[in-house]
């Protein structure tokens, strides 16, 4: 499946169904993140049920500490 995440078309398996699947992936797991699904912030409680498809628009923004 097709994405576009944070403005680049980046393809991932058809098993890559949910905001909870797209997060539990290499590229986000274990970092403290917000997704945003064609404009709107999904909020972590709804990862498991927000369903994505070919094409979305995803933005991640990741919290990086430092000072």
């Amino acid at each position: 499946m097709k994405l576009l995440i944070n403005g680049t078309v980046r393809e991932y398996s058809d098993n890559c169904r949910t905001v909870a699947d797209l997060v539990t992936h290499p590229d986000w797991s274990g970092r403290l993140i917000i997704v945003e699904l064609n404009g709107e912030i999904v909020t972590k409680e709804s990862y498991e049920s927000t369903l994505i498809s070919e094409r979305d628009r995803i933005e991640v923004v990741q919290f990086v500490g430092g000072g």
